[in-house]
């Protein structure tokens, strides 16, 4: 009798894929997708390359790499500083925006 924790590549008996490995995938290809824009020069992608590495979302953990990206971001947008280290894909502009509602 086969045991579900025998399974070579995370599939079930069935031949399906977890939910689980499926999620992790997506986010991995994500984070290979932004990083190749952030690469090419994309600010915004830049930032959320670093909010990635400062989650661990898609890649490990990485305050190092997070702020290596963020300091090539703001040297055309110094308002990414206040988003580092938010969620991915919490922007920037959501962040000057909360600003103008709070002097208002």
């Amino acid at each position: 009798m086969e045991s579900s924790s025998s399974s070579s590549k995370g599939k079930e008996r069935n031949g399906r894929v977890p939910l689980s490995g499926v999620v992790a995938d997506c986010r991995k290809r994500w984070f290979r997708d932004t990083l190749k824009e952030a690469k090419g020069g994309d600010i915004n992608m830049q930032v959320l390359v670093a909010q990635m590495y400062y989650s661990g979302y898609g890649i490990p953990r990485d305050a190092q790499q997070g702020r290596f990206w963020l300091t090539k971001a703001s040297r055309v947008r110094s308002s990414v500083w206040k988003v580092g280290e938010k969620c991915p894909g919490y922007n920037a502009s959501d962040s000057d925006s909360d600003e103008l509602e709070e002097d208002s």
